[in-house]
């Protein structure tokens, strides 16, 4: 069965997580922390953050040289860049995917970034918010195996459960589950603000950010050869 079955743009969210050796419900569960909203499974194809965030993924055109080409807002390339930017991530960090998440978000493996008011009232830190998006995919996947008396999809990478919470302690991927990916420099923390990828993209079911984060630090473009 397809784990991305009425995703929006799911086979091309698919496709890149296969390409960069990465769960596909962990990519889009990013996608719909990005440009989703708290309570939705699936991302959309926006320009946000005043212009600065582009395509499912909210890439910054401030900090990803790809992100001011034409290409950005094709979601398929947007997909693959991401992807591929969060598995470089998740190596420089020795497989820690809260530290890659939130190095994705604000720059900083050790920031709690984008922080997400989903419509129970709760408040999430962005990788506590993905993981919560991960969650969700994980338990639609086994609601459709059980409905349609199939076998569900593997497990993900990230086990359930490592459900968001202020003090989970996400365990370290795999590296088989990783193909290889380009050199990330070490993070340098800088005294300057900005928001985040997606402060001002707004959701029926409540906000996206509601706080400035820290600035996108050593972050390289992961299609530049020169940086491999």
């Amino acid at each position: 069965m397809d784990s991305l079955a009425g995703i929006r743009f799911g086979t091309q969210i698919a496709a890149a997580a296969r390409a960069s050796g990465l769960d596909p419900r962990l990519l889009a569960a990013v996608a719909a922390q990005e440009t989703g909203g708290p309570g939705q499974d699936s991302g959309a194809n926006i320009v946000g953050d005043g212009g600065h965030g582009h395509g499912l993924f909210q890439l910054d055109d401030r900090y990803h040289p790809f992100a001011r080409t034409a290409s950005a807002m094709d979601p398929g390339a947007n997909a693959q860049y991401a992807g591929k930017f969060l598995s470089g991530l998740i190596r420089q960090f020795g497989g820690n995917l809260r530290a890659a998440l939130s190095a994705y978000n604000a720059g900083s493996p050790d920031a709690t970034g984008t922080t997400t008011t989903w419509p129970d009232g709760s408040r999430l830190g962005y990788a506590d918010s993905v993981m919560r998006h991960l969650t969700r995919l994980e338990s639609r996947d086994q609601l459709l195996a059980d409905a349609s008396g199939g076998v569900s999809p593997a497990p993900s990478i990230v086990p359930q459960s490592a459900a968001p919470s202020p003090a989970s302690n996400l365990a370290a991927l795999p590296a088989s589950m990783l193909l290889p990916a380009p050199q990330i420099p070490a993070f340098t923390p800088s005294g300057q603000t900005f928001r985040s990828f997606s402060t001002e993209y707004r959701d029926g079911g409540g906000s996206i950010a509601d706080q400035d984060d820290k600035k996108m630090s050593g972050a390289v473009d992961p299609f530049d050869d020169s940086n491999s």
